[in-house]
């Protein structure tokens, strides 16, 4: 299997996608019903973003932990973000004695920096949109990856918010410098009428969100902070566990606490009603 037929494949009969943590380390499972079969098996998806020496053992440890957990076989993956190196990853882990191997473990290898970008421009689908601008391509084709990513992205009709997560992958990961940026605008300006309108719709409504997003946040911060300035005014200093347990509080439950305030005669009452909410 290619790489390009990899971020393709197993697309049909998934039951189950979930993310668990081993260390700091988010990784993906997904349960797979095998078409005509009574059987499952678990795909682990392992997204390194850099070079390391230890990773074919640590890929081993991650592979005996799920068929340990979950008693079922389980299918490796692993997508190697990095830019650097070209080399080719290694794909393998294996423990050997003179004369016998002990282990041979194998998991299927997507390295994105010996991928072509320009091979998944025809490919309706989103992981491709993003994971475009960590593939292989020139120094000169920067502004045009990134407008292809975003133009791509925009003929998937995805909901505001997911085609918002891959649009902030992908300025993150593919940051243009001021020259760059202003072949991108050129390149963008030339792009067929209605292709234009909908990225550059998508990508006003990715800013709009944005900012109510901000300024929903300002006023949340805005409220919880008038309110520790009246509990200060009459019971002096917050201590950080009432800050902490402030800050999870809703909007509205800080009206609602902004109200309450005239009701207390202590620090006492005021821990009681946070406790409670």
């Amino acid at each position: 299997m290619t790489g390009r037929d990899a971020l393709s494949h197993y697309q049909k009969d998934r039951i189950n996608t979930e993310e668990t943590i081993y260390g700091n380390w988010p990784r993906s499972r997904i349960a797979i019903g095998i078409a005509s079969k009574p059987a499952f098996f678990l795909i682990h998806v392992e997204n390194q973003a850099k070079a390391q020496a230890n990773f074919p053992e640590r890929m081993f440890r991650y592979f005996a932990r799920l068929s340990e957990t979950y008693g079922l076989p389980v299918f490796p993956v692993v997508i190697f973000s990095y830019m650097t190196p070209l080399s080719a990853a290694p794909n393998s882990y294996e423990v050997a004695f003179p004369g016998m191997t002990v282990l041979k473990f194998s998991y299927r290898v997507i390295q994105l920096n010996r991928l072509y970008w320009r091979e998944f421009l025809d490919q309706p689908n989103p992981v491709a949109s993003a994971l475009m601008t960590r593939m292989k391509m020139a120094a000169a084709e920067r502004p045009k990856v990134k407008m292809e990513c975003l133009r791509l992205l925009a003929t998937l009709k995805l909901t505001p918010a997911k085609s918002k997560i891959i649009g902030v992958f992908i300025e993150n990961y593919l940051k243009l410098t001021a020259e760059e940026n202003r072949v991108y605008e050129r390149d963008l300006a030339e792009l067929a009428p209605e292709e234009r309108e909908i990225t550059m719709e998508m990508m006003t409504s990715w800013h709009r969100q944005g900012r109510q997003e901000g300024l929903q946040e300002g006023r949340q911060e805005g409220k919880e902070d008038l309110v520790i300035r009246q509990i200060r005014r009459r019971f002096g200093e917050v201590t950080a566990t009432v800050t902490k347990r402030m800050d999870r509080l809703s909007a509205e439950q800080l009206n609602e606490l902004g109200e309450a305030l005239f009701d207390f005669t202590s620090i006492a009452d005021l821990e009681q009603w946070l406790a409670g909410h």
